[in-house]
């Protein structure tokens, strides 16, 4: 079914009586009359109301392909803080890439704000059941990974013009990605939505298209090598329906999702009531427990525990760790001394690891057959258990010359 189709239901199910209005929970479906009798052996809610509608996401499972479409639903708490943070910032629109809940969230308070405070917003997600909600001016369906828009050109020209709408002044991306999906096609994605909205600017025009990307802290290597114009805030993201990501714990069990951004931090403040506080000398606002170190000269803590400074190390390290002087480092102290290769073990330099040495990539080395006969070979070596004759070399035979003159 088409997403002009959807819409035509939509309007069907909005007219008709709060107790004919159903949703089946096992299709995900808005149901009309005709629908019922086909779905009548299935689990139905019935009295949807016109709240329901405007919160989708609530209707709606969560996808759970933690790589490809894994939906993680933020709390009122995140949603309230994005909003407000937004308006404070003086932004009007929002592209909401991946967030369905913050989408409608925008939408449910602007409706009850004043015209000249009111935020629009856009949802591109990869998820198609919400154009049964949606219109197609308020939902696109789009792929992040590859940039790619499921209704083509015109979804494509719908997304630019609310880009660029009044001449592209007050608007901003937010996106939550799955957090199981590689950062460089996600940078490359959104490079191309920031082309969308300024296709033409000038080589010395320092603009760039504000963003919020939420991910976890332990990306931010990955993060700040394709955007290095990016700062992470130590505001941390929790969600609905996710067990561990959640606001309010302490240690380790923290929340590790945090917001990065093209955005200058002084301009972001983070609410106090929750124990974040200005640094004066990093010039943003930083966790209770994040204290500022003066040899280092910053807020150094990413997972918001209190980190402690090693004068051998000549850096901030997590409290969990002490420094080894076999290792010549700081780690865990039940780690394994000289058991951990800093950088690349193929190829020996130390500013990238294995997965992403591009020697690996060229010589082959990742072919997953080769790896997996090695690892055989190696398990029938240790067994002392005779090797496949399949997998023993085999030499070639040289044809024996037949002597001229013989037939």
């Amino acid at each position: 079914m088409s997403h002009q189709q959807y819409m035509t239901r939509f309007q069907e199910f909005v007219a008709l009586p709060l107790a004919k209005r159903r949703f089946c929970r096992d299709c995900q479906q808005l149901l009309l009359e005709g629908d019922w009798q086909e779905h009548s052996g299935h689990r139905v809610l019935g009295d949807v109301s016109i709240s329901h509608l405007k919160r989708p996401s609530q209707l709606l499972h969560p996808l759970e392909n933690k790589k490809s479409n894994a939906q993680y639903l933020f709390t009122d708490r995140s949603c309230s803080f994005f909003l407000d943070a937004i308006t404070r910032l003086g932004y009007k629109r929002v592209l909401c890439v991946g967030t369905p809940r913050l989408h409608e969230w925008i939408r449910s308070k602007s409706s009850l704000e004043e015209s000249q405070r009111k935020v629009k917003s856009l949802l591109l997600d990869i998820d198609f059941r919400y154009s049964q909600f949606y219109g197609e001016d308020e939902f696109g369906h789009y792929n992040m990974f590859n940039h790619h828009f499921f209704g083509g050109e015109a979804a494509h020209n719908m997304c630019q013009k609310f880009l660029r709408e009044d001449g592209g002044r007050g608007v901003i991306v937010v996106t939550d990605p799955p957090f199981g999906g590689l950062v460089e096609p996600l940078a490359f994605s959104f490079k191309k939505i920031s082309n969308m909205w300024s296709p033409t600017s000038d080589p010395g025009d320092s603009a760039e298209l504000p963003m919020f990307w939420i991910f976890p802290y332990f990306f931010e290597t990955r993060i700040l090598q394709c955007f290095p114009g990016f700062t992470m805030l130590d505001y941390q993201v929790d969600y609905d329906n996710h067990t561990m990501y959640k606001y309010g714990k302490t240690g380790r069990k923290q929340s590790p999702v945090r917001i990065f951004t093209n955005i200058s931090p002084e301009r972001i403040v983070l609410p106090e009531s929750e124990g974040y506080r200005f640094c004066a000398v990093c010039k943003r606002y930083v966790a209770s427990q994040n204290t500022h170190c003066d040899i280092c000269m910053s807020c150094p803590s990413k997972d918001g525990r209190a980190w402690k400074h090693c004068p051998l190390c000549k850096r901030c390290v997590k409290p969990s760790w002490s420094h080894c002087s076999s290792c010549n480092r700081c780690a865990l102290e039940d780690h394994s001394c000289g058991s951990t290769v800093k950088g690349c073990f193929l190829c020996g330099d130390e500013d990238h690891k294995r997965s992403s040495c591009p020697r690996r990539l060229v010589s082959g080395i990742h072919n997953k057959g080769q790896n997996q006969s090695k690892r055989k070979l190696k398990q029938c070596a240790k067994k002392g258990a005779s090797v496949p004759a399949g997998w023993k070399k085999k030499k070639k035979q040289k044809k024996k010359k037949v002597p001229s003159g013989t037939s």
